[in-house]
């Protein structure tokens, strides 16, 4: 269960989003995840009143750590499928790896992106009714504090592929992971949706006001 991959988790399938792997998802989110952002890391959250949550949406943040993909899960309230990096699924922690592959995470290839992502991400809208998506425009994490200064368009193709506004989420206060309750403390800006109908260079220009603005 802990091993090395053995398939390219570039390419899921409906089947890879199905009942089973819902209710898992949304039992590790009630019980892992509500629990240890709200215990651990004493979330605040603000601006969740500008989702409609009987859309589906991309959810963005800045990347600073591995507990980003959980927060935007809490923000989400539904289970997110996250393009990962591919090195992830061979990451050294076995824990890491288990966790990317079970809670449905696909694959990309930051310098050589493949068409089998793209048809993961077309089967996810027309069949994971229930599934939102996840990505981090940065490309991977970076210390708070960097600038916004080299943001892809890549996040952009995608929502437009899939029909889906951009949901930009600036996670501050991150000063290290929480061994113990209520040690750290971290805030969740949520902003309004971007439409992604607007030309691409406007929603990046909006996406990149909204953190560099938000992401203290």
């Amino acid at each position: 269960m802990f091993g090395k991959p053995k398939r390219n988790y570039n390419r899921r399938y409906p089947k890879d989003y199905g009942f089973i792997r819902t209710v898992y998802i949304t039992l590790f989110l009630w019980f892992v995840v509500w629990p240890a952002t709200f215990l651990w890391y004493t979330a605040r959250i603000t601006g969740w009143r500008d989702i409609d949550r009987r859309k589906r949406y991309i959810y963005t943040s800045n990347h600073q750590s591995y507990i980003d993909a959980p927060l935007l899960s809490v923000i989400a309230n539904r289970p997110v499928a996250y393009m990962a990096k591919k090195e992830l699924y061979e990451h050294k922690n076995p824990l890491i790896r288990f966790l990317v592959i079970s809670l449905g995470a696909f694959s990309v290839d930051r310098d050589n992106p493949e068409k089998a992502t793209l048809k993961t991400i077309i089967d996810i809208v027309k069949h994971a009714k229930l599934w939102n998506l996840g990505m981090f425009p940065q490309g991977r994490q970076i210390l708070e504090g960097e600038k916004f200064d080299d943001i892809k368009p890549g996040f952009v193709s995608i929502a437009k592929l899939a029909k889906m506004d951009i949901v930009p989420v600036a996670i501050c206060g991150f000063t290290g992971y929480a061994i113990l309750p209520f040690t750290k403390h971290i805030t969740m800006k949520v902003g309004k949706p971007i439409s992604y109908e607007l030309p691409e260079e406007e929603i990046v220009k909006q996406w990149v006001a909204y953190m560099k603005e938000n992401a203290d």
